[in-house]
């Protein structure tokens, strides 16, 4: 059985409440923080390819730090976004879920359940 990886940022709303969500439901993750154990390149190439909408779908275009760079997305290959997602892992949306094969981006309780209910549901442990 495979674990959800839960990329999370403490002081993040939508963590939080996405933290309390899986605590009520006993669902046991391994949490890692987004900013110190940011995802790695192959990490964010699997995260892409479960994303029905792409770059899109992780990207937090409405940051500060994405609107400071000035930069048209849609221009550059996408190694280049994925190198940008590593340097700047505040450009990721939070939270971030995947049981390697499911991806949830957001606070969203019904995503939510549908990851969880493909595992059998366990004790909470972090």
């Amino acid at each position: 059985m495979s674990i959800v990886t839960f990329f999370t940022y403490p002081s993040c709303t939508s963590c939080r409440k996405t933290k309390k969500w899986l605590s009520t439901h006993s669902v046991k993750v391994q949490e890692r923080h987004l900013f110190r154990e940011t995802p790695t390149r192959s990490e964010l190439f699997t995260l892409l390819s479960m994303t029905s909408e792409g770059v899109d779908e992780l990207l937090a275009t409405r940051s500060s730090t994405f609107k400071s760079l000035n930069i048209d997305i849609d221009d550059m290959p996408l190694s280049h976004v994925v190198d940008l997602l590593i340097n700047e892992p505040k450009l990721l949306r939070r939270p971030i879920l995947t049981d390697g094969k499911t991806l949830v981006v957001g606070y969203n309780p019904e995503k939510l359940r549908s990851l969880t209910n493909k595992k059998q549901i366990m004790k909470f442990t972090g």
